[in-house]
């Protein structure tokens, strides 16, 4: 088995308070509010030879980029953390510089599909805010959905000196190819592909797909197939990495079925090609280390 890493995961601890999404009175969350920590995954990650993990903010404030810092210092598997910071305040060259020094600090995420504007990324970040995350050497993920890719692409032509991955390729419509929305999707990522700076995370698409769609790994194959076309295509193994998004993954399945499904799909290519969806993209990108 090729070694691998989880580009995509999540810890948090709920009495924390301060990720708004995470409701208790929302039935379809009820399975997300408690801990999940790095005891948690360890498990799941030593079955399925995942050595490393990137870490993403799951709370829009800078005080659960500090306690996924904390957890990094104290877990040798969590190889970076990707944190939030308002890349649209006057103090986020601060922040930056501040969380840099950490030397798992890999990068940003706002959370731009839960904002209100959706070409905020187009028209609010600060151009000394992004120019520092370019001088610190850090990354972007882009947490979007597909009416986001418009204005992502405008701000990815501005600056085309910073490492940015579409998070959960954009959460196209899983299991509706035959849509508009699907086509535009494919279309504007396209696009975006053609910029180099750009990469993508095979991650998410488990809980994009209708509810009759989960918890079965051979329909999922199916259903997601199409979209893994479209990224190959587009991407190239070169620049597609491949993620669990656990725990969300819990909505519509677990590590071992999005396992099981990636491998159909992965394993069709090449083991030259496999190697960079699983590892290889990864830590180039987020400069992770390599033993």
């Amino acid at each position: 088995m090729i070694p691998r890493i989880d580009s995509h995961q999540h810890f948090w601890r709920p009495a924390r308070g301060d990720y708004a999404w995470l409701r208790a009175d929302v039935p379809a969350l009820a399975p997300l509010v408690r801990d999940f920590l790095p005891e948690h995954l360890a498990p799941l990650l030593q079955a399925h030879g995942v050595e490393r993990t990137v870490l993403v903010q799951a709370a829009d404030s800078e005080a659960e980029t500090d306690f996924m810092l904390e957890l990094a210092a104290a877990h040798d598997v969590i190889g970076g953390v990707v944190g939030w910071v308002d890349l649209s305040s006057p103090d986020a060259v601060a922040s930056l510089e501040r969380m840099a020094r950490h030397p798992k600090f890999k990068g940003v995420r706002p959370m731009l599909q839960d904002l209100p504007e959706d070409d905020w990324i187009a028209r609010r970040p600060h151009p000394d805010a992004v120019g520092a995350l370019v001088r610190l050497g850090l990354r972007f993920d882009a947490l979007v959905k597909p009416r986001h890719l418009g204005p992502l692409l405008h701000f990815l032509r501005d600056w085309p000196q910073l490492p940015v991955v579409i998070d959960h390729a954009a959460k196209p419509p899983v299991g509706a190819q035959g849509g508009e929305v699907f086509a535009t999707w494919r279309r504007q990522m396209a696009e975006i592909a053609a910029l180099p700076q750009v990469c993508c995370k095979f991650s998410g698409l488990w809980t994009e797909a209708p509810p009759a769609m989960h918890r079965d790994v051979d329909v999922l194959v199916r259903a997601v197939r199409p979209v893994w076309d479209v990224l190959l295509q587009c991407f190239g193994p070169g620049r597609l990495m491949w993620g669990s998004d656990w725990p969300v993954l819990a909505l519509a399945g677990d590590y071992a079925g999005w396992t099981a499904a990636s491998e159909a799909l992965v394993g069709s290519l090449p083991a030259h090609a496999q190697d960079p969806i699983w590892r290889g993209t990864a830590q180039r990108f987020y400069g992770l280390p390599t033993g």
